[in-house]
């Protein structure tokens, strides 16, 4: 039974859930780096822009933004072809921590960018709450499909991107 406090997100199935505390929310970071290390399991390796091709699926796009040595800036989306242009939604900027194995989502643009994200107030532990359980739901998904950005190839003239039913941008 779904309480009072909680509802259904149109076209996401993400629920709007009470933030239970710091604590847990780092705990949810640590499963959403579990899950992101599954999705690419050495992202040191991976192109600064690359695509998971799935046949029937919605291609996965990833955009590295930043790489430091303790932490890499992502964009992760799927992009969509409304009216002869590309739509990407949901628009999420994702950030790891090597160090500290955590996945926090920084920014996220959602429902064809009604719901944006762009600065989370420090102390907004409830929009955190549910971005981060958004991604914890959405890269589960992704994995269940059999996306996965694993084995790269190189064409000429081409971004690199994943292959083993990948394919180049």
């Amino acid at each position: 039974m779904i309480h009072s406090k909680q509802k259904i997100l149109a076209g996401y199935g993400c629920e709007d859930v009470d933030p239970r505390g710091f604590v847990s929310l780092m705990d949810l970071y640590e499963n959403n780096y579990l899950r992101l290390r599954r999705l690419i399991p050495d992202l040191s390796k991976l192109p600064d822009r690359a695509v998971s091709r799935l046949p029937g699926c919605l291609s996965l796009h990833i955009n590295i933004l930043e790489r430091t040595k303790f932490t890499t800036t992502l964009c992760l989306t799927y992009c969509f072809e409304e009216g002869g242009r590309g739509m990407e939604e949901p628009a999420l900027t994702i950030r790891v921590y090597h160090d500290a194995n955590q996945v926090e989502v920084l920014t996220g643009h959602l429902k064809h960018g009604q719901q944006r994200f762009d600065h989370i107030p420090e102390k907004a532990i409830k929009i955190k709450w549910k971005l981060n359980r958004f991604l914890y739901k959405w890269l589960g998904y992704c994995l269940y499909l059999g996306h996965s950005f694993t084995k790269l190839e190189s064409k000429p003239g081409a971004i690199n991107s994943p292959s083993s039913l990948l394919t180049s941008l």
